[in-house]
């Protein structure tokens, strides 16, 4: 093995030890940005190890700097001589790297049930690739004594979601006066959406303010205001400190994202299931909305719903064609509605419209 490559892997061990470390200290104080940051850190130094015992490398010609976490990500995904991530496997990595983007730059306030889930399917993870290419027990390169990542018993991501949206509507009810803290909440959330639909960037505060709306509201279910995080589930094997906790998708295939896309991560859940993603007709939308369909179809043509692709497509099954809009329409127009009366939208939209698609 190069020397190059021993350094590397074990930056890697230590910092997923300090990660781990971090996580199960008493004190509070940096822990949460501590563990993402050493985590995300642990994870880059062992992909480019990987990257160098395989034969390629981490440094582009004539440049000064070695390649970054998502060059190396994509070359452990593409690359035929050096593959060493599966799809479901460049998802976690991807998630925990884009926490780590916001714990280290911005505000992150992530629960503890979510930081639980991310460290553990990150150690899961760690340990998974380290055996499967160097045909190594991880154990054998950590300190010889227990290093339990929780005593808290893993959760769905479903549950975790549905739960996390009560807590920040609590923050957001009439009087309680604390945005800024449902908002810092639902930006963890809204990364791990993100991540998932291929999004490196961070939430806007305008996306956030948009989905603290949908979340006050509670005409939303969380799958709804989070449909990608509905693709994927929790596989956990043992108990206590041997737990293995992995995330994976549930039926819906991932995608390469084309390299040099801006503000794209390197894979994202593939929307295949259109049907299932767009879910909805028009009389349903109208049910959501609170609105009769002419009136819903007045809204549609007032705001151009369909010329948005992440509100509607239509759709043919066959010889039958469907008009069909996703939740993303929900929120689009109750906010329209906020703006706008209906009464002016019926008079210029309504029955007697005359405009076009």
């Amino acid at each position: 093995m190069k020397k190059e490559v021993k350094i590397l892997r074990a930056k890697a061990v230590e910092s997923l030890v300090l990660s781990i470390e971090l996580f199960n200290r008493p004190s509070d104080a940096g822990r949460t940005h501590g563990v993402l940051i050493f985590l995300d850190h642990a994870f880059e130094m062992l992909f480019k190890a990987i990257i160098l015992h395989r034969g390629g490398r981490i440094r582009e010609p004539r440049a000064k700097q070695t390649i970054g976490f998502d060059a190396s990500v994509r070359k452990g995904l593409s690359d035929a001589k050096l593959k060493f991530l599966a799809d479901n496997q460049a998802l976690t990595v991807q998630m925990i790297n884009s926490l780590r983007d916001a714990a280290q730059h911005h505000i992150l306030d992530i629960s503890e049930p979510h930081l639980y889930i991310q460290a553990q399917a990150g150690l899961s993870l760690f340990r998974d690739i380290f055996k499967a290419v160097f045909g190594e027990d991880l154990h054998a390169h950590l300190p010889a004594r227990v290093l339990p990542l929780s005593t808290i018993p893993p959760t769905d991501l479903a549950t975790l979601f549905d739960n996390e949206t009560k807590e920040i509507k609590k923050l957001l009810a009439p009087g309680v006066r604390r945005h800024t803290e449902a908002e810092a909440k639902l930006r963890s959330l809204a990364i791990v959406e993100k991540s998932l639909n291929g999004e490196k960037v961070q939430p806007s505060v305008g996306e956030l303010k948009q989905l603290a709306k949908a979340v006050a509201s509670g005409k939303t279910a969380w799958n709804e205001i989070f449909p990608g995080v509905a693709t994927v589930t929790l596989t956990t094997n043992g108990y206590g400190p041997s737990i293995d906790l992995r995330i994976t998708k549930t039926g819906m295939p991932v995608q390469l994202v084309k390299e040099g896309t801006p503000g794209a991560t390197v894979v994202a859940v593939k929307r295949v299931d259109e049907l299932g993603f767009y879910s909805l007709g028009r009389d349903d939308l109208a049910r959501k909305v609170g609105l009769s369909g002419p009136k819903t179809t007045a809204v549609i043509r007032f705001l151009k719903l369909q010329s948005d692709p992440e509100c509607y497509k239509h759709i043919a099954v066959g010889n039958t064609h469907f008009d069909r809009y996703s939740p993303k329409a929900i929120t689009v127009i109750q906010d329209a509605l906020k703006k706008k009366p209906m009464a002016e939208i019926w008079l210029s939209h309504g029955i007697r419209w005359k405009g076009t698609k």
